[in-house]
């Protein structure tokens, strides 16, 4: 008695120094996704009006919709927040008062989808206008913004890499802003179609090419550099982003929701093993992924994305407080690394992540297998209900296209896919073609169990 006398005695002084904690334990992953979810790491950009009134801008629109909150999130390609988020959709926040402005971006604008109705974090979102947003949001405002490279090319996708360098070439390498920017090679073709995060786990690297170490924390703070975040913020956000890493590592994808043909799948898991595995890996309990940098010359996939990265940006980074994570024997942190081609990745929920290839050009697996099924020029509904996915092929329900008409608002020209554009490339990855119908199909099916 004596015993627990003291330890009651321990803890009750333990706790009123703040050192032991009353509550249930939180893990660190759990920290991840309470940062990730309530807390914004870039500066308010807009007010809390601009998203009231926004629909404004909206061409040929001459009263508030009925139900707002739904037709904005169409409008701009943002699913609803699966978690409380004062009314906004995923991908905004309200944040302390900057300015008087409110509202900001986080990073769940790019990797935060939705699938047949259920929004996901996580899951790449493949139906954002990025552009729309910040200029009609600023525009709502009354803010006189311009777009210093084009955000967007074609709905779905963004210029993201051409963010990264843009931004970064305003800050010295102690990330304090720069009087001059310097000249890091601004590419905005890249076409980039937003990787799914659960595959993050399964990696040893980061992004299409490989760039960047899987370990690095400072590599996703990346999109933190907007010009009004002040240098101390990224090593205060350091410990955050740090959780939140963790967080991601245990996303899982979703699972095939409907029956599957658990006869044809074996069929399709033997062929998958014989044409597949190779570079995609090998799945279940004792599946392995090997971690391939496919070769541009053996790949052949539309190389701007490779390119668009120029050397030049590398060299920088790797001076930067972006690469001197820790301190190490032969070298500091996690500098960036070069490549030979694309990474060909996890294939886990593969279902859920059309359109395929690093620039989202094919728009269902039946076509990543046939490479003359892919069509050339093409729109989708941009939805992501149960009447826009194709279930047999696997990704979206495309519609041939003309050329977007100049006389339509630009909003509706990045509909339009046209593959003959520079970034936007389908060819390659042929290895499918091989193949008969019958077998894709199997393929597919296996897939689904993915």
């Amino acid at each position: 008695m004596r015993s627990a006398a003291s330890r009651a005695l321990v803890c009750a002084v333990l706790l009123v120094g703040g050192l032991c904690s009353a509550g249930p334990e939180v893990s660190r992953h759990e920290q991840g996704y309470e940062y990730l979810t309530k807390k914004a790491y870039v500066p308010a950009s807009w007010t809390r009006s601009a998203y009231d009134n926004v629909w404004k801008q909206w061409p040929g629109i001459r009263e508030k919709p009925a139900d707002y909150d739904k037709a904005f999130q169409q409008y701009y390609g943002l699913p609803p927040a699966p978690f409380e988020n004062n009314g906004l959709p995923l991908g905004l926040k309200i944040t302390k008062p900057f300015l008087g402005r409110t509202l900001t971006l986080d990073c769940m604008v790019c990797h935060g989808g939705s699938m047949l109705g259920k929004s996901y974090i996580g899951l790449g979102n493949v139906t954002l206008d990025i552009q729309a947003i910040f200029e009609d949001l600023s525009a709502a405002d009354g803010i006189p913004f311009k777009v210093p490279f084009a955000f967007t090319r074609v709905r779905g996708t963004t210029e993201a890499g051409a963010m990264g360098v843009y931004l970064l070439a305003r800050r010295n390498p102690d990330l304090t802003l720069r009087a001059q920017p310097l000249d890091l090679g601004v590419h905005d073709n890249l076409c980039e179609d937003p990787p799914a995060w659960w595959l993050l786990k399964k990696k040893k690297t980061m992004y299409f090419t490989g760039g960047a170490d899987q370990r690095s924390v400072r590599s996703i703070m990346q999109f933190m550099m907007s010009p009004l975040t002040p240098a101390r913020a990224f090593a205060e956000a350091e410990p955050d982003f740090a959780a939140i890493r963790d967080y991601l590592l245990t996303i899982e994808p979703p699972k095939y929701p409907y029956p599957i043909d658990r006869a044809r799948a074996a069929e399709g898991e033997r062929l998958f093993l014989d044409h597949c595995a190779k570079c995609h890996g090998t799945y279940g309990p004792d599946g392995k992924y090997p971690n391939k940098i496919i070769p541009l010359e053996e790949i052949g996939t539309d190389r701007t994305r490779f390119d668009g990265i120029e050397d030049r940006f590398g060299l920088y980074y790797d001076q930067t407080w972006f690469a001197k994570e820790h301190r190490g024997w032969l070298q500091d942190g996690y500098p960036a690394r070069a490549s030979r081609g694309y990474q060909a990745p996890p294939l886990n929920g593969i279902w859920a992540t059309a359109p395929y290839f690093h620039n989202g050009s094919v728009p269902t697996v039946y076509d990543v297998l046939n490479s003359e099924t892919r069509p050339k020029r093409f729109t989708r509904s941009f939805g992501t209900g149960e009447s826009d996915y194709d279930f047999m092929k696997m990704g979206w329900k495309t519609t041939p296209s003309d050329p977007p008409d100049a006389r339509l608002p630009v909003i509706r020209q990045r509909r339009v896919f046209d593959t003959s554009r520079p970034g936007q490339g389908n060819s390659g990855h042929s290895f499918g073609d091989c193949l008969t119908d019958p077998e894709r199909m199997a393929i597919i099916e296996y897939m689904k169990t993915l």
